[in-house]
């Protein structure tokens, strides 16, 4: 029965024998009914690829080998067994030339064949009185078959009466019907689920395309936003600088004396001038930063001499705010590689601002002390506890104060250019939200950060961070 052996795939509809049904299934039902009844079942796809077995040796076959004519017989039985027409539902009982039986029956689901079963050998009725049936056949065609020799080969078949083999291959029929029911089920389940994940793939990539496109417009549109900031501050700026300075003229008496209200109105056209003034070039400086068009001049700079420069520049408006202004640098701390302008810029607003929120009879303090920075820029680090890692020298610059603080929510809030933590229009501070953006992008072409940190129980510390020249390894 070698000759059954196959691997066909049968196909129904969209799916598989195999995938409706594992082989492990139909080889543990196969192997049931051999273990109950001793007889051999093997199921096969349609047509004719065996996909499960559970069979005992039947020497009967090895007998009738010898004999070349009955082998030929024998195997023509086998193959009328896989190639036989079936329906569903049909059982149908066939001898071999042996006398032996064997069942055929369709292995179906939902009307459609997708396999068949195959059951036997097996004896039906006494073993001499099948043998003594079938002799006189076999000895037409070999004489040397022996009768003694073909009954003790038919009694060591399993026993089977028609009514009990095909009671066990409708119960066959039932039970892989059910496994069939519940395999397509399972089957339809996961192409559902297949099918459902594929459409939310394909909805995802959808939208990753417009999200994509509306990033690519909003680049468009940010470049556009800035060329027409730098454009019309440029353009801008020449009138205003002449409304300046033909105010100044005025308010030195070039023009002939003025009243003392006149000279009070002139006063507020140039104040309001030079405003309008600041508000235009930081409006030129963060069109520059976002355009990547801002050119720096970096050197060797002393950072302790640059913070002196920024407090003496201040100390005047501190002063006139009543406000103490405090300076602490360590000794010899490493040069800074940067542009020197750009830096006394990010250290005047940040001190400035400390001034303009901080009540009278508060205090504003510059600080800085060496550390070290992650080699991408990350948070400093305390230099002590470093060991055996990678940083870079870097110096932290800290402007504290004890003004009306931060809140923690808008802490990240204040670096978004024009954004106000107080944007009512009664609001006691004057300003463009301007300064701060530009404080975090000029840190930033530094390859510096920038942070806020809170400072208990009143006040705000913006924290700077910028590398040294030269990478350290520590």
């Amino acid at each position: 029965m070698n000759e059954l052996a196959g691997s066909n795939t049968i196909m129904v509809g969209d799916a598989s024998l195999q995938e409706l049904v594992r082989r492990e299934i139909l080889g543990d039902l196969a192997a049931s009914i051999l273990k109950a009844f001793g007889v051999s079942v093997r199921v096969f796809a349609e047509p004719g690829g065996m996909v499960a077995e559970a069979s005992n040796k039947a020497d009967l076959y090895a007998y009738l080998d010898r004999f070349a004519v009955l082998r030929r017989q024998a195997q023509g039985v086998i193959r009328d067994l896989k190639q036989r027409p079936i329906v569903a539902h049909d059982v149908i009982h066939q001898r071999c030339v042996s006398g032996a039986s064997y069942y055929l029956s369709a292995l179906s689901y939902d009307g459609r064949v997708m396999g068949r079963i195959v059951m036997g050998p097996c004896c039906q009725g006494s073993p001499e009185e099948v043998a003594k049936g079938a002799l006189d056949q076999l000895k037409a065609v070999e004489p040397g078959v022996e009768a003694a020799r073909l009954g003790q080969e038919l009694a060591a078949l399993p026993r089977l009466e028609d009514f009990e083999a095909r009671a066990v291959m409708e119960h066959i029929q039932t039970v892989l019907e059910a496994v069939l029911y519940s395999g397509h089920k399972a089957l339809l389940t996961t192409t559902m689920h297949v099918a459902t994940a594929q459409e939310n793939y394909r909805d995802l990539e959808r939208k990753n395309t417009e999200l994509e496109q509306a990033y690519r417009r909003l680049q468009e549109l940010d470049r556009l936003k800035s060329n027409f900031l730098a454009t019309v501050s440029h353009e801008l700026r020449t009138p205003l600088t002449s409304i300046i300075g033909y105010s100044e003229m005025l308010f030195e008496g070039f023009a002939g004396e003025l009243t003392s209200e006149q000279r009070d109105f002139v006063g507020t056209i140039r104040g309001k001038g030079e405003q309008l003034l600041e508000l235009i070039k930081g409006l030129l400086d963060l069109s520059k930063l976002e355009s990547g068009t801002l050119s720096f001049s970096k050197r060797d700079v002393e950072v302790s001499t640059l913070m002196r420069d920024v407090v003496e520049t201040l100390t005047p408006i501190a002063r006139k705010k009543e406000v103490v202004l405090k300076l602490e640098v360590e000794a010899e701390l490493p040069t800074l590689w940067a542009d020197p302008a750009r830096l006394k810029q990010v250290l005047l607003n940040l001190t400035e601002n400390a001034i303009k929120f901080t009540p009278p009879s508060g205090w504003v303090e510059i600080s800085a002390i060496p550390t070290l920075m992650d080699p991408r820029g990350d948070q400093a680090v305390d230099a002590g506890f470093v060991v055996l890692s990678a940083r870079r020298a870097a110096i932290e610059l800290r402007v504290s104060d004890t003004g009306v603080g931060i809140p923690e929510s808008e802490r990240e809030r204040v670096f978004d250019a024009f954004y106000q933590v107080d944007s009512s229009t009664t609001r006691a501070q004057g300003g463009t939200g301007l300064g701060l953006s530009i404080v975090k992008r000029l840190v930033e072409a530094h390859d510096g950060t920038v942070y806020v940190e809170a400072h208990e129980p009143t006040g705000a510390v913006f924290v700077v961070t910028l590398p040294c020249r030269r990478t350290t390894i520590v």
